[in-house]
């Protein structure tokens, strides 16, 4: 199918052909018949990508502090794969359209193939042929309201949202600032309500068209018109709400709605505009300024709008979902007309001529609309599932074994998010010997990313294919950390070499599953993504530190940080705890410095379960303490490690140095901040290795799964408040 995309690297826009997305649970497969262009919001972005990367760095500023902070922690290397990777990377553009639900996923039932739908979402309504839309992020089209006009559910969500935050009532005087695509349905929603409408844009012809849709009066913002209609409308007071629906760097917009407001007025900020408040001029008034938050209530709340949990009618009356079907409503009863605003219709393959025009000025517009092409012109094909070659064991039992790899090693990535395409892929595609064959993942776009960055033969969004492909070796699982188990399952009855990262489960039962299949298979080849045990700083240390005689003490302090607002590791309920993600790590390196795995593990955490204390106690009367914080300062090391047995200190901080104590001697290491190095280049050779030989996998199977019941264990012990004895040990 075709997306239009940007590269925000070099700006480039394009038409690219992507895999089909696939249909998941709780949602719907759409076929778009007409998508939206934004022209503010992203004409904005795509003149972003235009600009120089230092200017890119001037206006994103918050992002510039991100990456100052990864640098601090992770390095320059990873840092500028990781941003680098960002760049120069394929980003949809599009977030409101209107199609015809082509295929439903499991737990929809409030709509049927063939049914007609509108939908939201800058990661879901792009402009595309295909997209996955998830359940609260599409309504309905009323019965006789036309594809076009229903195309506009989503700017009309953001519109209507603003105008709730307003809470106007019947006799309200509004002020809206911006004439732009929003600025007109503001325009349009408030004269529905009842409320006397006053323009402000620059445009004569946008104010013009303003009034034609219910404003009493419009101006240019330097005019006296404008403070004339108010003081007539207001008899002199000022008016009830300002709505700021206006871009670009200007202070106008604020300082124009201090003087316009009434005593105690309310200002609603719905565009991105300068707000830098003359704080005597709205401390005299005391006027109560707001934001609109996009759609509605579940904008940016992954529960809602991924997992399809909808918020109570009784404590939330107006939802993103019920702010897009009102709106569609208010079309259909004719109180809204969109028809005015369209100021072209392009066809859909003339995507980047339209942008290119747009952006140049060449095209004057308030809202643009992309048409598609009919259904029967671009079927979508039913995927094909190669069937793997099967063995049947002495006992009966049929399985397809993994083998080694005959040649060049042939890899599928199932996932392409940062980890893998900043940590993995990087080192793999440099790697002789490894073809990368298929890259599979949810989205269309991150797949084809993926295979223009990094060389993957095929990208597809249809795991059972890769999976059914005999001729792939190993798989590699680097998606969210809920879908591990289930995927390191499939993968290893499908008879492949799997390497997943941690954690490899997030229940005993995700475990008890990937161990039954194991069995089942015959099938033991699994690496799970421990990798400081190959970092070769501390791999050099632990050979300077030497063979241990007695009981040793290890303390292991994690400088976490707090993770970033939005952030899907918050989502504990479908993605487990922080420390049942990433502690698996920590504990991996504890058990392989002490040579043991461990036999009883005892957990405190502090308010919130955040900041953890965890002791694990090992078979020779070693003990590991881990400390998990969240709370430190963001520019101490992330890691620093302590070992002490015989009279002897192993330290080692942050991967950057190391250093070993004995008697009067003394070793020490480092290297430069920007070279440290956790060990994935060694770990993917490893795990390359093993796959082309047949050997041995890098880590024991009972390892890993010592290391899993480990961190798993953690929960259990927060809950019982008291040590647990791990089932190796009994």
């Amino acid at each position: 199918m075709k997306q239009v995309v940007q590269n925000y690297k070099s700006g480039e826009l394009a038409v690219l052909d992507v895999p089909v997305p696939g249909c998941k649970p709780g949602g719907v497969l759409v076929r778009t018949g007409y998508s939206l262009i934004s022209t503010g919001t992203e004409l904005m972005k795509v003149s972003e990508a235009g600009m120089s990367m230092l200017g890119k760095a001037r206006s994103r500023p918050d992002q510039v502090a991100k990456v100052m902070q990864s640098v601090a922690t992770s390095g320059v290397p990873a840092t500028y794969r990781k941003v680098m990777g960002k760049l120069d990377s394929y980003t949809p553009l599009g977030y409101s359209l209107c199609g015809v639900v082509e295929q439903v996923g499991t737990g929809v039932d409030d709509v049927a193939v063939g049914d007609l739908v509108a939908c939201a979402g800058n990661e879901h309504a792009l402009h595309a042929e295909l997209n996955w839309v998830p359940k609260n992020l599409y309504a309905r089209v009323p019965d006789g309201l036309a594809p076009r006009h229903a195309a506009f559910g989503t700017v009309g969500s953001i519109a209507l949202q603003g105008v709730r935050r307003g809470e106007s009532q019947l006799g309200d005087v509004a002020l809206v600032i911006g004439l732009g695509l929003i600025g007109q349905l503001v325009v349009q929603l408030l004269a529905a309500s009842g409320v006397r409408v006053v323009g402000v844009d620059p445009d004569p012809l946008r104010c013009e068209l303003a009034e034609r849709l219910g404003a009493a009066a419009c101006g240019d913002p330097e005019s006296t018109a404008v403070e004339a209609a108010v003081a007539e409308l207001t008899g002199g007071l000022g008016v009830d709400q300002v709505y700021l629906a206006a871009g670009g760097g200007s202070n106008q917009p604020v300082e124009l709605a201090a003087r316009m407001s009434r005593d105690r007025g309310r200002v609603v900020d719905i565009g991105k505009c300068r707000l830098d408040l003359p704080w005597n001029a709205y401390y005299e008034k005391e006027l109560d300024v707001r934001f609109s938050r996009s759609y509605g209530p579940g904008r940016y709340d992954p529960e809602y709008e991924l997992e399809g949990r909808d918020y109570p009618i009784g404590y939330v009356r107006w939802t993103e979902r019920r702010n897009l079907a009102c709106f569609l409503d208010l079309l259909a009863r004719g109180r809204v007309d969109v028809e005015p605003l369209v100021s072209h219709t392009a066809d859909f393959d003339d995507a980047v001529e339209t942008y290119q025009r747009l952006r140049d000025g060449d095209l004057k517009a308030v809202a643009v609309l992309f048409r598609y092409p009919g259904p029967a012109e671009h079927p979508v094909a039913a995927p094909a599932v190669a069937v793997p070659t099967v063995h049947v064991r002495s006992d009966g039992r049929v399985t397809a074994p993994a083998r080694s790899a005959k040649g060049a090693v042939r890899v599928a990535f199932a996932g392409a998010g940062n980890y893998a395409t900043s940590m993995l892929l990087p080192h793999l595609a440099q790697r002789e010997g490894v073809e990368l064959s298929t890259v599979v993942t949810t989205t269309a776009l991150s797949a084809a990313n993926a295979k223009r960055k990094f060389g993957f033969a095929e990208a597809t969004t249809d795991l059972d294919a890769v999976l059914g492909d005999p001729s792939i070796d190993a798989v590699f699982v680097v998606t969210r950390h809920s879908s591990h188990a289930e995927l390191t399952r499939r993968a290893l009855l499908a008879g492949k070499t799997v390497f997943v990262e941690k954690p490899l489960a997030l229940t005993e039962d995700e475990l008890a599953g990937v161990l039954a299949a194991v069995e089942e298979s015959g099938n033991d080849r699994l690496q799970v993504g421990f990798n400081r045990r190959f970092a070769p700083l501390l791999q050099e240390a632990r050979q300077r530190f030497g063979a241990r005689t007695g009981p040793a003490s290890l303390r292991y302090l994690v400088n976490a940080g707090r993770l970033q607002h939005g952030s899907w590791y918050l989502q504990q309920s479908t993605e487990g705890s922080r420390f049942a993600g990433e502690g698996g790590h920590f504990i991996d390196t504890a058990s392989w410095l002490l040579d043991a795995d461990p036999v009883s593990v005892y957990a405190v955490a502090s308010s919130g379960n955040e900041d953890l204390q965890v002791v694990l106690r090992y078979p020779d009367g070693s003990t590991a303490t881990i400390s998990y914080v969240t709370n430190g300062a963001p520019g101490f090391p992330k890691e620093t490690l302590d070992l002490v047995a015989d009279g002897k200190v192993l330290r080692l901080d942050d991967f950057v140095r190391a250093s070993v104590y004995g008697g009067r001697r003394r070793w020490a290491s480092s290297r430069l901040p920007r070279a440290r190095d956790k060990g994935q280049s060694a770990e993917l050779a490893a795990f390359i290795k093993a796959v082309r030989t047949g050997g041995p996998m890098p880590v024991p199977l009972e390892s890993l799964v010592a290391t899993t019941a480990a961190t798993l264990a953690v929960r259990t012990g927060l809950a019982g408040g008291a040590p647990v004895t791990l089932a190796r040990a009994q």
